[in-house]
């Protein structure tokens, strides 16, 4: 024994999941430009940035969980 311990069940990954991820990956780093952006030039951070930002975190986390499939 090396005393590494294995997973209980193996997991596998797919693709499924990676356009949708992708998609979400865009849309923080738009918001976080526009959000950047409106704090340096002095104005106040517009609520639809931040809408941009979260919807992107949103989506990486539904890509991240249908990608992560248990194998049968």
């Amino acid at each position: 024994m090396s005393g590494q311990t294995q997973p209980a069940e193996p997991v596998a990954f797919s693709n499924r999941g990676a356009i949708i991820r992708l998609f979400g990956v865009i849309l923080i780093i738009l918001g976080t430009l526009d959000m950047m952006l409106s704090w340096r030039g002095s104005l106040e951070i517009v609520p639809f940035h931040a809408m941009i930002f979260m919807t992107g975190v949103l989506l990486c986390l539904i890509g991240a969980i249908r990608r992560h499939v248990k194998s049968s």
